[in-house]
C-alpha cells in the first residue's frame, strides 16, 4: 500500500493524568490517536499510520494529508517520487512530469518532548485542511501531499522532557540514528522525499526562523537551497507579524532570521539536526521554528497555570502560521519547487562539480556565506584488510545503505585511484542522487576554524574516520567496477572448522559486545595474545555469537590465558555514554556526586567511568575515603573536562582541559549569534 493509501484504525493509549501537556491546556499522548481516528472517519484527506515505536514503546504517528487517491493514483505518484531519484535527467526533460507530481511537505512535531506546542499546531492544521469547504484547499491538495509527524518524541512529550525515554537528544542523532524515533523520520523522508520541511522548536523570542548564518554546510547544492529557504523564512515571517502579536501587549517579539539578523552561532554546517539532514533526502527549503513564549523549565513548575496556558496558546498559534506559510509557498512555487529538487539528484547522478553559490544570489549572501567542496569519484571500503575488521566495513556499509546512499560490492578484482582492490570491496560511486549525504559521511572533513568563530553544536564527524573500517577516497579517473547493488553488508561471521579453542581479536563494538555476550553466558573466556580465547567446548556459544554480531573466530594456538570476567562499570557519564555502555553488553550502574555521598558499595564496580556528573571536590569525607579505597584496585576511566578535573583532584593523572580560543574577529552582517536550545 503507499504512503497516500494508509488509512488505519490507531490503537488508543490508556489515559495518562500524568501526562505532562495536560497542564498547558494541550492535547496529552493519549489524546492523539483518538483525534486522528475521529478525523479519518470525518474526511477522505486524511490516512495515519504507525511508522514505529518510541524508546519507551510509544506509538509514532504520521498523518498524510492530501486529495482522495485512487491506488492508480497513488500508485502515478510514487512511479513519479522514484523516477526524480533514480531517473532525474530525464525527470528534467519530462514537461509534463512537474505538472502531474504532488510536491510532498514534511512537518514534523515535538521532536523535544518539552516543547509541545508544534503537535497542537499540527493537529489544527490537520483538522483545518481535513474539514474545510475552501475550494482553494481542495486546489492546495490536488498539488501536493503534506506529511505530518505528529509528535517526533512522546516519550518526552508525556515527561516533559527534552530528551527521548534513553536520554538522547533526537535533534542531534541524524547522521548517527542511534534511536528508534530518528530511524524512523529518517525513513519517512527517505519515502516520502519531501522538497520543503519544517522543525517545530521552543523557545526564542521572537520567533526563530532559518535558514542560517555561517558555515553553511559544503555538501548542499546550496545555490538551489537558499534560494527557496529565504523567501520561505521571509513567508514564515509575514505570516507570524500577521497575527498581530505584540511586545507591549503580549511580550511576543518580532521573528528573526539568522540568515539575514545574526552574524554566525546558528548555522546549518553539521547534519545531526532534523532540518539539516532533510536536503540530502531531497528538501530544497527546510527550516528549524523555535516559537517565542517559554512554558518549560522553571516557567513549567514556577508560573500559574493561566499564564502557562497564555503562552501555549501563542505558540500554537505562531506554529500552526509557519506550517500553513510554508505549504501555501510550496504551492505558489510547485513546478520550480519541484524541479530544484530533480536538479539536486540530477546533479549528484552526473558528477558534475560542485557550484559555488554567486554572491548576492539573495539580499544579503556574501563571500562569508560561500562554502563548497571537492567531490572524490568514489569512495572504496577494502575487502581482505587484515589490518582492519571486516566487522566494522560491514557496520558502515549497512548504515550507508540505512540512509539511502548507494554502495555495490565487487564481483571482480578492480583498479581505483591507482590501486588493486579484491573481489568483494565495496565502491559508493559518487555519480549517485544523494551524493551530497555520501560525502558528508564519508569525507574526510576540512578546518573551518580561520573562518568563523562561533559555531551552534558539533561540528566534527567522519564515518569513514571513526568506525574502524578503511576507507580509500578514489579521488579522480575513471571506474570500471563490476558490481551488484549492496540491500545488506555480505556476512562478516565465522567460525572455523575443526576443534580446539577459538580466538577473537577485539577491534571493533560488535566483538566488544559478543565478548560481553559470551561471558554473560558463563563461558570461560581467557585473554592470550592480544585475543579473547574460547574452550573447545564452548564452541556452540561462539558460533551464535558470530552469526548474531558478524564477528569472526579463528583458531587459537592454546587455550591458555588470563582469565576473563564480566566487567562490572559504575559510571558518572551522560546519557548517549550509558546507553553506548549498556549497548555494548557491559553491567553498568550510574554514579554521581550525589550517589556517591550518600553512600555506594564499590564492591559491585570493577571500573569508574567519569565524563559528567561527578566532582571529587563535592564528595564528603567517607565518601571519598571510600572512592580512594576503590581506587586502590579498580579501574579508572576518565573523558572531557569532568574527567580532567577529577584526575587531578584524585591525584591521578596531570590532565588539562583546553578549548581553542577564538582567532578572528566576524565582519558578517550586523546582529549578534542567535542563542536557543534548538
Amino acid at each position: 500500500m503507499t504512503r497516500a493509501t494508509r488509512r488505519n484504525t490507531l490503537p488508543v493509549p490508556a489515559e495518562n493524568p500524568a501526562d505532562a501537556a495536560i497542564k498547558l491546556g494541550l492535547v496529552p499522548y493519549h489524546g492523539i490517536a483518538a483525534k486522528l481516528n475521529d478525523l479519518q472517519k470525518r474526511s477522505d484527506r486524511v490516512s495515519a499510520e504507525i511508522t514505529g515505536r518510541s524508546h519507551d514503546g510509544h506509538d509514532l504517528y504520521l498523518v498524510t494529508v492530501t486529495a482522495p487517491e485512487s491506488r492508480g493514483e497513488a500508485r502515478e505518484q510514487d512511479r513519479i517520487r522514484e523516477r526524480i531519484e533514480n531517473d532525474p535527467a530525464g525527470a528534467a526533460r519530462d514537461r509534463k512530469l512537474v505538472k502531474k507530481y504532488k510536491a510532498p511537505v514534511f512537518f514534523n512535531g515535538n521532536i523535544h518532548g518539552n516543547e509541545w506546542e508544534g503537535t497542537d499546531a499540527v493537529l489544527r492544521v490537520i483538522e483545518e485542511l481535513a474539514t474545510s469547504t475552501d475550494p482553494r484547499t481542495a486546489a492546495l491538495l490536488g498539488r501536493t501531499r503534506l506529511y505530518f509527524n505528529v509528535t517526533a518524541n512522546p516519550d518526552g512529550r508525556i515527561a516533559g522532557t527534552r530528551q527521548n525515554g534513553a536520554g538522547f537528544d533526537l535533534n542531534r542523532d541524524f547522521i548517527t540514528a542511534s534511536q528508534p524515533e530518528v530511524r524512523a523520520m529518517r525513513q519517512i523522508m527517505i519515502d516520502t522525499q519531501p522538497v520543503a520541511m519544517i522543525d517545530l522548536h521552543g523557545y526564542v523570542n521572537g520567533t526563530l526562523v532559518e535558514p542560517t548564518t555561517p558555515p553553511h554546510g559544503a555538501n548542499y547544492e546550496y545555490d538551489l537551497f537558499i534560494t527557496n529557504a529565504y523567501p520561505n523564512g521571509l513567508g514564515i515571517e509575514a505570516a507570524i507579524l500577521a497575527l498581530g502579536y505584540t511586545p507591549e501587549a503580549d511580550g511576543v517579539f518580532p521573528p528573526q532570521i539568522p540568515f539575514r539578523d545574526s552574524a554566525e552561532g546558528w548555522d546549518d554546517w553539521p547534519p545531526i539536526f532534523t532540518p539539516q539532514y532533510a536536503p540530502f533526502q531531497g528538501a530544497v527549503a527546510s527550516h528549524t521554528i523555535e516559537f517565542p513564549m517559554r512554558v518549560n523549565g522553571s516557567d513549567y513548575t514556577n508560573r500559574p497555570v493561566e499564564e502557562l496556558r497564555r503562552r501555549s496558546a501563542i505558540n500554537v498559534d505562531i506554529a500552526a502560521a509557519a506550517v500553513r506559510a510554508t505549504y501555501a509557498f510550496v504551492d505558489s512555487r510547485h513546478d520550480r519547487i519541484i524541479a530544484d529538487q530533480i536538479e539536486v539528484f540530477r546533479r549528484g547522478a552526473a558528477g558534475e562539480p560542485a557550484k559555488e553559490v554567486p554572491l548576492g544570489i539573495v539580499p544579503g549572501f556574501g563571500p562569508e556565506d560561500v562554502y563548497t567542496t571537492t567531490y572524490p569519484r568514489a569512495y572504496v571500503i577494502p575487502a581482505g584488510n587484515a589490518q582492519r575488521s571486516a566487522t566494522a566495513a560491514a557496520r558502515l556499509v549497512d548504515h550507508l545503505v540505512a540512509n539511502d546512499v548507494r554502495v555495490e560490492r565487487a564481483k571482480l578484482p578492480f583498479r581505483a585511484g591507482g590501486k588493486t582492490y579484491p573481489a568483494g570491496s565495496y565502491v559508493v560511486d559518487m555519480r549517485q542522487p544523494k551524493r551530497g549525504l555520501a560525502n558528508v559521511m564519508l569525507e574526510p572533513g576540512q578546518d573551518i576554524s580561520p573562518r568563523v568563530d562561533a559555531m551552534y553544536d558539533i561540528s566534527g564527524w567522519s564515518h569513514a574516520l571513526l568506525w574502524g573500517a578503511t576507507v580509500d577516497t578514489v579521488a579522480s579517473g575513471s571506474l570500471h567496477v563490476l558490481g551488484v547493488p549492496v540491500s545488506a553488508a555480505a556476512p562478516t561471521g565465522s567460525v572455523p572448522d575443526g576443534r580446539g579453542p577459538l580466538a577473537l581479536a577485539v577491534r571493533d563494538a560488535k566483538e566488544v559486545r559478543a565478548v560481553n555476550d559470551l561471558l554473560s553466558q558463563g563461558v570461560e573466556a581467557v585473554w592470550a595474545d592480544g585475543a579473547v580465547v574460547v574452550p573447545a567446548g564452548a564452541r556452540g556459544a561462539a558460533e551464535a555469537v558470530a552469526d548474531r554480531y558478524g564477528v569472526a573466530f579463528t583458531r587459537a594456538r592454546s587455550g591458555a590465558g588470563v582469565p576473563l570476567t564480566p566487567v562490572r562499570v559504575a559510571a558518572a557519564v551522560s546519557a548517549d555514554e550509558l546507553f553506548t555502555l549498556r549497548e555494548l553488553g557491559f553491567a553498568v550502574t550510574p554514579v554521581s556526586t550525589a550517589v556517591l555521598n550518600a553512600g555506594f558499595d564499590w564492591s559491585g564496580a570493577d571500573v569508574l567511568v567519569v565524563s559528567s556528573g561527578l566532582s571529587h571536590a563535592a564528595l564528603d569525607p567517607q565518601a571519598r575515603a571510600a572512592l580512594d579505597a576503590f581506587l586502590t584496585t579498580g579501574g579508572v576511566v576518565t573523558r572531557g573536562g569532568t574527567g580532567a578535573a577529577f584526575n587531578a583532584a584524585a591525584g591521578l593523572l596531570t590532565a588539562t582541559s583546553v578549548t581553542r580560543p577564538p582567532t578572528r574577529s566576524s565582519t558578517r552582517r550586523a546582529g549578534s549569534p542567535a542563542s536557543g536550545p534548538r
